[in-house]
C-alpha cells in the first residue's frame, strides 16, 4: 500500500482565458450598482433606443478587455487582478447597497476616516458580500497557475484582440453616437459607477492633489484686532459645529414630528435656508471655517492657510476646541485643544456621547476672564450607527433600526432611529443654551451649524458624500440657529434677525455666511472680513 501524501490541487489557466473570464465579472457581477443605474434610466421605445441598450453589455465588456490585455502579464498580472477584485468588492458594496457614488471627495473621504468610522461601517452583510465577491475570487487567483505563450505570440495575440476590441467600440460608437453621447450628457454620473475604472481614476487625481498642494503655511491675518465691548464685558461665543444633521427633520424647520422640544422654548433665531458647503465633513468643516467660501475654496490647499480660529486667535480671543468627531479636519491645529473622557459618557464605548462636550463646560464658563471663542463639535447623527449616537433616554420614535446594517431595516425604522440623534442634538445644543443663560455678566451667544445632511433611503440613497452637483437636497440643506444673551441682544437688534432669517426662500445662506458672521459678532476687525456675508450686519444697533 502506497504512503498517505498530501494531495495539492494545481490550477491551471490560458492568460487569454483569464482576461476574458476577468473582464465578464467585473462586468456583470461587480458592476451591479451601474447595471442598476442603466435599467432604471434606460427606456426602449424605437429601434434605435433598443439597439442602445443591447449594445451596452458590449460597451461595459470592451474596455475591461483592453484594460485586462494590458495589466494581465507575468509576475505583475497576478497581484494587480488580486486587489482590483477585492477593493472593487467593497466599492460594488458601498455603491449597492448604500447608494454611494465614488468621486474624488469619496475617495478623501476614505483616505481620511478613522478607525471607529471603519467599524461602524463593518457588518455582517458587508463581510459576507465581500468574501463571496471579493475574497473568493481573489483565493481562485492565488492558487491558479496562469499559462502563458512566448513574449512575441502573446504580444501578437494581444494586439490583435486589443485592435480588434477597438474596433468594436469604434463601430457601435459611431452607429449609436446620438444615443450614447444623450445618455452620457444627461447621466454623468453613471461614470463614478464604473467600476474600477472610478475609484482608480479618482485615487489618481486625490494624490495628484495632494503633491501640488504642498507648500508653507500661510496665516490670512497676522493684523486682525477686536474691538473692546461696552463694559468691559467679556464675549463669548460658543459654536457647536454638528454632524449629519439635515434640515428637514427639525421640527423647526417645520417637521411634523417634535424633534425639538427644548430649543423650541429657547429664545432663538432659526434660519431654514442654509445650504452647505459640501455633502461631506472632509471638505464641509474645513470650507464653513474658510474666508474663501465655497467658489474659491479648495479642500487640499486649505490646510496650508489660516481658519476662522486662527483669525480669532490672533484678534485676541482665548479660543477652545472641543471635539467628538474624527478630527477637527485641520482647523483646530493651532489653538487649545480640550479632550473629553469622562468614562460615564465614553467608557466601554467605541464613541462617547455628545454630553461629554457639555462635561466640565459650566466650570469652563464660570472662570472666563477675557473674550472666548469655544467650538464643540458633535458626533451628532453620524451614521450609519445611528442606534449608537444617544442614550437610551432619547429612544423616543420607535421601532428603530440597531444596527449599522441600515440597509438592511425599513426606511420608517432609520427614519426614527436618526430622528432620535436630531432629539438628542435638541438637548446637547439647549443645554450649552442654558448654560450660558447663567452668566448674565458676559456678552453671550451660540451660533449651532450642521457640517452637511443626510440621505435615509431615498431613491435608495443613504448616508452623504454624494457628488455635490448631483447631490440630494437633504444631503445639503442644513440647520443653523442663533441665541443671544440678553446683553448680547444689546448690541443686535432679536426682531431684526428674526426678519433676516425669515425672508427669502432656500437656499438664501450658506456655509459661507459662518466665517464672516462670527467676527462680526465678535467685533473682529479683518481684511478677511466680508460685510455683505455677515448675517448680523443689518440688525447691529
Amino acid at each position: 500500500m502506497k504512503p498517505f501524501t498530501k494531495f495539492k490541487p494545481k490550477l491551471e489557466i490560458k492568460s487569454h482565458w483569464l482576461i476574458l473570464m476577468a473582464s465578464f465579472y467585473f462586468a456583470f457581477v461587480l458592476n451591479l450598482s451601474l447595471w442598476r443605474f442603466v435599467l432604471d434610466r434606460v427606456e426602449v421605445t424605437d429601434i434605435s433606443s433598443f439597439m442602445f441598450a443591447a449594445t451596452i453589455p458590449i460597451f461595459m465588456l470592451a474596455p475591461l478587455y483592453a484594460v485586462f490585455n494590458l495589466i494581465v502579464v507575468p509576475y505583475i498580472g497576478k497581484p494587480l487582478l488580486i486587489i482590483l477584485v477585492l477593493v472593487s468588492s467593497g466599492a460594488n458594496y458601498f455603491m449597492y447597497n448604500l447608494g454611494v457614488y465614488i468621486d474624488l471627495e469619496m475617495i478623501r473621504n476614505v483616505f481620511e476616516t478613522d478607525v471607529r468610522e471603519t467599524l461602524d461601517l463593518t457588518t455582517l452583510p458587508k463581510i459576507l458580500w465581500i468574501f463571496t465577491t471579493g475574497i473568493i475570487p481573489a483565493a481562485l487567483i492565488v492558487v491558479t497557475k496562469i499559462k502563458y505563450q512566448p513574449w512575441w505570440k502573446e504580444a501578437a495575440k494581444r494586439g490583435v484582440s486589443s485592435l480588434a476590441t477597438l474596433g468594436v467600440i469604434g463601430i457601435v460608437a459611431a452607429a449609436l453616437y446620438k444615443e450614447y453621447a444623450s445618455f452620457g450628457r444627461n447621466n454623468k454620473e453613471a461614470g463614478r459607477l464604473l467600476n474600477p475604472m472610478n475609484y482608480i481614476t479618482a485615487t489618481t487625481r486625490y494624490f495628484k492633489r495632494k503633491i501640488h498642494a504642498r507648500k508653507e503655511f500661510q496665516h490670512i491675518d497676522d493684523a486682525a484686532i477686536r474691538i473692546p465691548s461696552d463694559g468691559q464685558r467679556p464675549r463669548v461665543l460658543v459654536v457647536v459645529l454638528g454632524e449629519a444633521a439635515r434640515a428637514k427633520n427639525f421640527s423647526l424647520q417645520g417637521y411634523e414630528r417634535e424633534t425639538n422640544p427644548l430649543l423650541k422654548e429657547q429664545d432663538i433665531v432659526y434660519f431654514k435656508d442654509v445650504i452647505s458647503c459640501g455633502t461631506s465633513t472632509a471638505v464641509s468643516v474645513p470650507c464653513m471655517f474658510s474666508h474663501l467660501g465655497r467658489k474659491y475654496f479648495n479642500v487640499d490647499a486649505a490646510r496650508y492657510y489660516g481658519t476662522l480660529l486662527d483669525v480669532a486667535q490672533t484678534a485676541g480671543y482665548r479660543v477652545l476646541f472641543r471635539g467628538n468627531n474624527s478630527g477637527c479636519k485641520g482647523i483646530c491645529d493651532r489653538v487649545e485643544v480640550m479632550d473629553i473622557n469622562n468614562p460615564k459618557y465614553c467608557a466601554g464605548r467605541r464613541h462617547c456621547y455628545d454630553e461629554a462636550l457639555l462635561d466640565g463646560l459650566p466650570e469652563i464658563l464660570a472662570n472666563i476672564k477675557h473674550d472666548t471663542l469655544i467650538v464643540l463639535y458633535q458626533l451628532g447623527s453620524h451614521g450609519p450607527a445611528y442606534h449608537d449616537r444617544y442614550p437610551e433616554r432619547f429612544r423616543k420614535f420607535t421601532p428603530t433600526c440597531d444596527t449599522s446594517n441600515i440597509q438592511g431595516c425599513s426606511q420608517e425604522h432609520i427614519v426614527n432611529t436618526y430622528d432620535n440623534t436630531i432629539l438628542y442634538t435638541d438637548f446637547i445644543v439647549s443645554s450649552a443654551i442654558d448654560m450660558l443663560k447663567k452668566h448674565p455678566e458676559y456678552d453671550a451667544g451660540l451660533i449651532y451649524v450642521s457640517d452637511h445632511g443626510q440621505s435615509l433611503g431615498e431613491n435608495n440613497i443613504y448616508l452623504h458624500g454624494f457628488p455635490y452637483a448631483f447631490a440630494p437636497k437633504e444631503q445639503k440643506h442644513v440647520p443653523m440657529l442663533v441665541w443671544l444673551g440678553k446683553t448680547m441682544q444689546g448690541h443686535i437688534d432679536y426682531g431684526c434677525l428674526k426678519k433676516e432669517a425669515a425672508r427669502n426662500p432656500y437656499p438664501h445662506y450658506s456655509h459661507d455666511n459662518l466665517f464672516h458672521s462670527v467676527l462680526g459678532i465678535l467685533d473682529v476687525r479683518s481684511h478677511t472680513y466680508k460685510a455683505e456675508l455677515d448675517i448680523f450686519k443689518n440688525c447691529r444697533i
